[in-house]
């Protein structure tokens, strides 16, 4: 349990079963199997290549920073800071509650998961969100090739900023502002913001949603910066 800084540059390692308490383990490690363990350990898992992990509990900061090749299921995750600079990685049926979690990762999809947590993603590329619940503030700006399959939002205000976006959301949003390109389609937006001349994106509120107590306000076309152009809302 007080062990420091266990397993660094070792390769084809199965762990199971097995509590890791320490900080700093795994680092610099290749082709690793986690499995059924409960991890407290800030600064866990950095710059590790191929790590499989299902079924763990996890408490740390700085979470699997610059590691690549993830493949996490079943994984309930604590902290702060988690998944930055990731490459390459599939997570599955997780839980997170975690703030600033996968920024600058590329290359990722979440699927049928739960993520919580401020700041979501900020300047990421090639991430993909699937069937899952993404809940906090201001999530998923400044990010490329960015898509949201079937995702419940809660929380959301000021989502998407300068975003390059596709995204289909089943739930209504607190407020969008300034995405850059893209379509977001969404069944009601309580605030619109666009004062930046680049955000083109296209904001389709649909009107259908399945939550009593759902923002009033409408969707519209609105000027831009105080030019004679706009940018269109459309409403289904």
């Amino acid at each position: 349990e007080l062990c420091r800084a266990a397993l660094w540059y070792s390769k084809n390692i199965k762990i199971e079963n097995t509590t890791m308490h320490g900080i700093k383990a795994l680092r610099e490690c290749k082709n690793v199997e986690i499995k059924n363990c409960h991890i407290i350990s800030p600064e866990f898992g950095w710059s590790v290549d191929t790590v499989k992990m299902e079924h763990c509990s996890a408490e740390s900061e700085y979470f699997m920073m610059r590691s690549c090749n993830l493949d996490f299921t079943d994984v309930d995750f604590k902290g702060k800071y988690s998944f930055q600079y990731i490459e390459n990685a599939v997570f599955e049926n997780c839980r997170f509650d975690t703030k600033d979690a996968f920024w600058h990762a590329k290359h990722v999809v979440v699927r049928n998961s739960i993520v919580k947590g401020e700041y979501l993603a900020w300047y990421c590329e090639d991430v993909t969100f699937e069937n899952c619940t993404i809940i906090g503030t201001q999530p998923l700006c400044y990010c490329k090739d960015l898509k949201l399959v079937n995702c419940k939002m809660e929380g959301a205000d000021l989502a998407f900023e300068k975003s390059h976006v596709e995204a289909e959301i089943t739930s209504p949003v607190i407020s969008i502002k300034n995405p850059y390109s893209g379509k977001i389609i969404v069944p009601e937006v309580g605030e619109i913001i666009r004062d930046d001349e680049h955000a083109l994106a296209e904001i389709i509120c649909t009107g259908h949603h399945n939550k009593p107590n759902s923002f009033k306000t409408s969707c519209f076309t609105e000027p831009v910066c105080g030019e004679n152009s706009t940018r269109t809302v459309t409403v289904l």
